[in-house]
């Protein structure tokens, strides 16, 4: 069965106060076994425009990956992130052989 992902850009105006979404996502994200592959880190931006930051987490399937997102304690986690950022969220199903 093919993995779910979620794929996210993010410009953050205070990572203080987003310091708050990560702690509250952080037992969600777990919860549904969301494993991060990227979070931040260098790169170079070769066609495009992208935000600042780039975070991608694995999932079991799509549908978890899915079900993670629409679960009330993760939208109420994003409430924080919501406040202090601007970004694109999208969650994909890879590639199954």
């Amino acid at each position: 069965m093919p993995k779910g992902y979620w794929v996210a850009h993010v410009d953050v105006r205070d990572m203080e106060r987003y310091q708050a979404y990560i702690d509250a996502a952080r037992p969600v994200l777990a919860e549904y076994g969301a494993k991060f592959l990227i979070r931040g880190g260098n790169r170079e931006v070769r066609e495009g425009a992208f935000r600042a930051r780039t975070v991608v987490l694995e999932f079991r399937d799509f549908e978890t990956a899915k079900a993670c997102y629409d679960s009330v304690a993760y939208q109420d986690a994003k409430a924080f992130r919501d406040l202090v950022s601007a970004g694109d969220m999208h969650i994909i199903e890879g590639y199954g052989a």
